[in-house]
């Protein structure tokens, strides 16, 4: 008797998105609310477990994993940095269900928008309602990011922004006075571009990890982002800067209070702050009584896989439905345990 092949089993097919495919799919009112379902459910320290840092003497290599609440992937994102400084950031997608690699993401456009987007889930809580003037320190990625983002959740209508670099402070502020509609202004020291402001977005540590930004220029009702300061070499804002906030909300708790320059110079300078601390996850999920006697809080945020697992995820969807995913050309050995 003719005996047949058994058909072979159909493996789920995986892909690549590219930096151009998740710019392009992704915007930023969808980012931030696919945040706030993501922040708004009880995060568990299992399923958002603390990042991982391997070192030696020249490189460094950090993962970070997530298994969110929301949304059908799961997943990590890997980076590391060498002599030659160079980055690519990979975020591999896990479809929750069969436990199968869906896809990797180039997680360089993820990670500004991510960080940003969480930035301005926080301002959206933080900052009070007619907040109207940006004050911006620094002119990167991170900082043009983070005005975009919170131009989403504030009506801005003045911004100024400091960077050492005055060539490149002017260029940022011709960009977003022509691409926003605002005034916006180049200007020389970090205290002018902070004083008056209702919201101040720090995202440019120094070269020699002097803080950027002190208390000095900080007032009532002012709304304060640090993004800058994620390893515990790095220093971004000074420890006034801690000690004057009376309400800090982190991304990660745990990892901004311990292993932030930031947080461990302000612990080695006898600064108390664990008493005023709390994750934007508890804040979402309801603790906001506190916000009623808040009158100058900081989000301090070093990232994490959630975010990164959660825009990824979206950035993918966007790309198969926009048919500008890349089929992997090669399966993935899979195995029965």
């Amino acid at each position: 008797m003719l005996r047949h092949p058994e058909p072979k089993e159909q493996k789920p097919q995986a892909y690549f998105v590219s930096r151009d495919a998740s710019r392009l799919g992704l915007e930023w009112p969808a980012v931030i609310e696919r945040l706030r379902a993501a922040y708004s459910i009880v995060h568990t320290e299992k399923s958002n477990p603390r990042r991982s840092v391997a070192r030696d003497e020249s490189s460094w290599v950090r993962s970070l994993t997530s298994v969110p609440s929301v949304g059908r992937y799961m997943g990590s994102k890997v980076f590391g940095l060498g002599p030659a400084k160079l980055i690519n950031y990979a975020i591999v997608l896990i479809d929750r269900s069969s436990g199968l690699i869906a896809g990797l993401v180039d997680g360089a456009p993820i990670t500004a928008m991510r960080t940003a987007a969480t930035s301005a889930l926080a301002i959206d809580v933080l900052a009070r309602k007619d907040a109207s003037i940006l004050g911006v320190l620094g002119s990167g990625d991170e900082a043009s990011a983070h005005v975009e983002a919170i131009a989403h959740v504030r009506q801005i209508e003045t911004l100024r922004v400091y960077s050492p670099a005055p060539h490149k402070r002017e260029q940022f502020a011709r960009y977003f006075a022509a691409k926003l509609g605002i005034t916006a202004l180049a200007v020389e020291t970090p205290q002018l571009a902070v004083t008056g402001a209702h919201i101040v977005v720090t995202a440019a540590r120094s070269r020699d990890e002097t803080p950027i930004l002190d208390s000095t220029s900080l007032k009532a009702g002012m709304a304060i982002v640090s993004i800058g300061s994620t390893l515990p070499e790095q220093r971004e804002i000074d420890t006034s800067v801690i000690n004057d906030c009376d309400l800090i909300v982190c991304d990660s708790l745990e990892e901004v209070c311990e292993e932030t320059g930031d947080l461990l110079a302000a612990k080695r300078a006898g600064v108390a702050f664990m008493h005023k601390t709390i994750s934007l996850n508890q804040l979402l999920c309801g603790e906001t009584n506190i916000l009623a006697r808040c009158q100058l809080p900081l989000f301090k945020s070093v990232g994490s896989a959630l975010q990164d697992v959660v825009v990824a995820g979206l950035a993918l969807e966007r790309a198969l439905a926009a048919g500008s995913a890349t089929p992997l050309p090669f399966d993935f050995y899979t195995k029965r345990p």
